[in-house]
């Protein structure tokens, strides 16, 4: 709209962007699977905001819960209030088993051009150089929601060619035994609903050709070069899509952020 009014740099930090960012991922009516953290920030943004009859599960076990203050994880008891199913990880993964989930948010170690996500291993699975929790429920969520936005730093590191372990399939994954790569509606059959449908990272949003299973850059945050980009990214970028600038966050946007959804400073840092 015309009226919006953009904070300017300096006035947000990172996490506010990646915030705003992501809550925009967020449309009105839809079930939306959340982890502790950024994911908290914007679904409770965005039900402010443009999707006010949205639907919240928290990961512990809490669906449609309408806390009034912001909690510190998934399993804190705010997540409790006034929601209409509080039971346990049962529950909520059976609403993920049965297609009702629309969105769900979730992070990783690696995610390479097709979107496989690794949450496991860096190097050799038997003999690897840094072992991680696992998968905690990853593969799961981004198996059986209909959309997943990945929340990452980027890094070159992070962003490869090849993932060294698939932890959630992308768009293109491994056909088993063969090892050849088949797109994601070919592996899932009947079971296929969606996949990944963006990437959110501190220096650009990217979404994904869904046909031909690969990521391309979709805007740049402000003050972001393609050049910055590409420097930290282990693939080469595609940028015949990108529109240009990652919308700011408005003032508006930021009011919310800080004065309604996270007044205590929980997740969000204080602008230096």
């Amino acid at each position: 709209m015309a009226d919006k009014q953009y904070a300017k740099p300096g006035e947000y930090s990172i996490v506010d962007m990646l915030a705003v960012a992501s809550a925009r991922e967020v449309k009105d009516e839809e079930v939306v699977f959340a982890g502790t953290g950024l994911p908290m920030l914007a679904i409770m943004l965005a039900q402010q905001l443009s999707a006010p009859n949205s639907k919240l599960i928290y990961e512990a076990g809490t669906i449609d819960s309408k806390g009034d203050s912001l909690p510190s994880s998934v399993g804190d008891p705010r997540c409790v209030t006034k929601a209409s199913v509080a039971s346990g990880l049962f529950d909520v993964f059976n609403q993920l088993q049965r297609g009702k989930v629309d969105l769900a948010y979730l992070g990783g170690a690696e995610i390479d051009k097709y979107g496989n996500v690794n949450t496991t291993v860096i190097g050799d699975y038997l003999t690897p150089s840094m072992r991680f929790p696992g998968s905690g429920g990853n593969p799961d969520i981004n198996s059986l929601a209909r959309r997943t936005v990945f929340i990452m730093v980027q890094e070159k590191r992070r962003f490869k060619e090849q993932v060294d372990y698939i932890t959630s399939p992308g768009w293109m994954v491994k056909k088993w035994p063969e090892g050849t790569l088949v797109h994601r509606r070919e592996a899932y059959g009947k079971k296929f609903l969606g996949g990944p449908s963006a990437v959110i990272t501190n220096m650009a949003v990217f979404r994904f050709n869904e046909e031909i299973g690969t990521m391309y850059v979709d805007t740049l945050h402000p003050g972001v070069t393609r050049e910055q980009l590409q420097e930290n990214t282990g693939f080469t970028l595609d940028f015949s899509h990108c529109k240009g600038e990652t919308e700011p966050p408005t003032y508006e946007e930021l009011r919310i952020l800080r004065d309604v959804v996270d007044p205590e400073g929980i997740f969000l840092p204080p602008i230096k």
